[in-house]
């Protein structure tokens, strides 16, 4: 007997308002009490498979990005026993997650968006903040609005989905389409700078009834803990989706040649994606299907100025764009192409806006800009420092300090060559470089920006000529998955810009859409024949 019948719509979507957190608020001073709690104790992250908190011994520490002496926890490690019972767990859990009607799954999630929006709000911003370096501002619109957005208008395209069907019927027959889940289990590999990512990137398969192996990154494990601990008070069955904790080539040469292994959902680098397609590549007769791999990789996204533009909107964007976040956005603004006429007032504004940044601790809510998230990072940044100062101009910033945390300067750097590293290679880093062109070669450095990068994942052009502006629309329809017209090319935002691209970026199967979930489905067509032949004769054979 069916627990309930109806055709169910779920609740309209909307995206969730962002809180301002401004001097004396309510959200600012319940912030401050949880990050002042969440920063006295040492969690202890153990991994969860089949709904059981691990706890391995073989340990890691979680640190403060921005007090790199602060140990915040000790993160759990899996080895090869422990992540093929991960595996073993997500297949076992498959045929009743499966079985649940739609309608039950997307209340898991549903309730989950609603826990997030409120009591867990200030729990997983504090530790994204903590953990993660982020800044008040950037932790309230990544790790609560925008993965409270997945969570609500996933449903809506999960609804939208299986609305999808067949538009004609021949006369006694029905067709219908059945959106089965994937084949196997699908591995969830996220990255440390988005909180919403790594809660998307296992969420939206399971929601389209998968289940999940879940590797966060090292440097995000403190965060993933609490999305777990809030998606299992969520009502999230044990086994949907399991949580190991481990270095990226051990569970990779575990889990990739796994004969199951239904898909890949994947934000990192493009070396690591490039080194799992090989994988899978050479393993691919040992599959039970072939696995789907969705991938979002690196950018090095532009923004590109007209001799028309409006210098000080320009000028946020280069700023915001740039320098939110320590430049640790796959879509942050890397490099710009700014003509002639103009790179005297930008430079001059530009310049005076950064003197008014703070950079500091994010526990100081009037820092701008924080620590970049580990040594390896700092250390790599440092060298794209050292290539500025003795190949650039350095215009603002240079530095680097890591007496307490990993300190990378908002840098400036203008270079004369277009093809300079700092102009191709991704930095991933508070480094902005500025290749100043002259302002009557419009045509030649909109062909200069679409071939100078591998990459086309972000980008925006600023002009007033609405005639430049097709012009950079229609040159650069292939730089860039998320293109923006006056505008900062980061910042999308779930339901209004879908977001992912193509070349070296990814798969550009755009996160935040109904084309990402439908990597997770394998259609099966359904033809019912209410009244079939019962003559094997056409009518044609007289």
């Amino acid at each position: 007997m069916a627990a309930a019948d109806g055709i169910f719509s779920p609740p309209v979507p909307r995206n969730e308002p962002v809180q301002d957190y401004a001097p004396g608020s309510p959200e600012r001073r319940s912030l401050q009490q949880v990050l002042s709690g969440m920063e006295g104790v040492e969690t202890e992250i153990a991994n969860v498979i089949d709904g059981e908190v691990i706890e391995t011994g073989r340990t890691f520490d979680v640190t403060m990005p921005c007090d790199h002496g602060h140990v915040l926890g000790r993160c759990h490690l899996a080895g090869a026993p422990l992540i093929d019972r991960a595996a073993d767990a997500a297949l076992t859990a498959k045929a009743d997650w499966a079985a649940l009607p739609w309608q039950e799954r997307a209340a898991v999630f549903l309730k989950a968006a609603e826990l997030l929006a409120g009591p867990w709000r200030d729990v997983i911003n504090a530790s994204t903040m903590l953990g993660q370096a982020k800044t008040v501002h950037q932790a309230e619109i990544d790790s609560a609005c925008e993965l409270i957005d997945f969570w609500r208008i996933n449903v809506s395209y999960l609804r939208r989905i299986l609305e999808d069907q067949p538009p004609l019927n021949s006369p006694g027959i029905w067709n219908r389409v059945d959106h089965r889940p994937l084949d196997g289990f699908v591995l969830a590999i996220t990255p440390f700078n988005f909180t919403s990512i790594a809660g998307n990137l296992p969420t939206a398969p399971a929601l389209m009834g998968n289940t999940v192996l879940w590797k966060p990154a090292r440097t995000q494990a403190l965060s993933a803990w609490f999305i777990m601990d809030l998606l299992r008070e969520a009502g999230l069955p044990d086994g949907v989706i399991n949580l190991v904790h481990g270095a990226g080539p051990d569970i990779g040469d575990s889990v990739l040649p796994h004969p199951d292994l239904g898909g890949v959902h994947f934000t990192g680098s493009s070396t690591t994606f490039h080194t799992m397609w090989r994988t899978v590549g050479d393993n691919i007769g040992g599959y039970n299907q072939y696995p789907r791999l969705v991938g979002e990789t690196g950018g090095k996204d532009f923004v590109l100025a007209h001799p028309s533009a409006d210098v000080m909107t320009l000028c946020v964007a280069l700023l915001r764009g740039a320098f939110e976040y320590q430049g640790q956005k796959c879509s942050a603004a890397s490099r710009a192409y700014i003509p002639s006429n103009l790179w005297p007032a930008v430079k001059e504004h530009l310049l005076a806006m950064l003197d008014e940044v703070r950079q500091g601790d994010v526990r100081d809510f009037s820092n701008f800009v924080a620590a970049v998230i580990d040594r390896r990072a700092f250390t790599r940044h440092c060298d794209y420092l050292d290539l500025a100062h003795s190949t650039a101009t350095v215009l603002a910033g240079g530095r680097a300090h890591a007496d307490t945390g990993w300190y990378i300067e908002p840098t400036v750097a203008q270079v004369d060559d277009p093809e300079h590293r700092l102009m191709v290679e991704e930095i991933f880093g508070p480094v902005l470089t500025v290749y100043v062109y002259p302002e009557t070669e419009w045509a030649q450095t909109l062909a200069l920006v679409d071939e100078t990068s591998a990459y086309a994942l972000t980008g925006a052009v600023f002009a007033q000529d609405r005639q430049a502006i097709h012009e950079a629309q229609t040159t650069l329809r292939h730089a860039a998955g998320n293109f923006y017209v006056n505008d900062s090319p980061t910042g999308a935002v779930v339901g209004q810009q879908p977001f992912g691209g193509g070349r070296a970026s990814g798969t550009n199967d755009k996160a935040g859409s109904a084309m990402n979930l439908l990597r997770w489905v394998s259609p099966r067509s359904i033809k019912e024949n209410f009244v079939p032949p019962r003559d094997w004769k056409y009518p044609f054979l007289g």
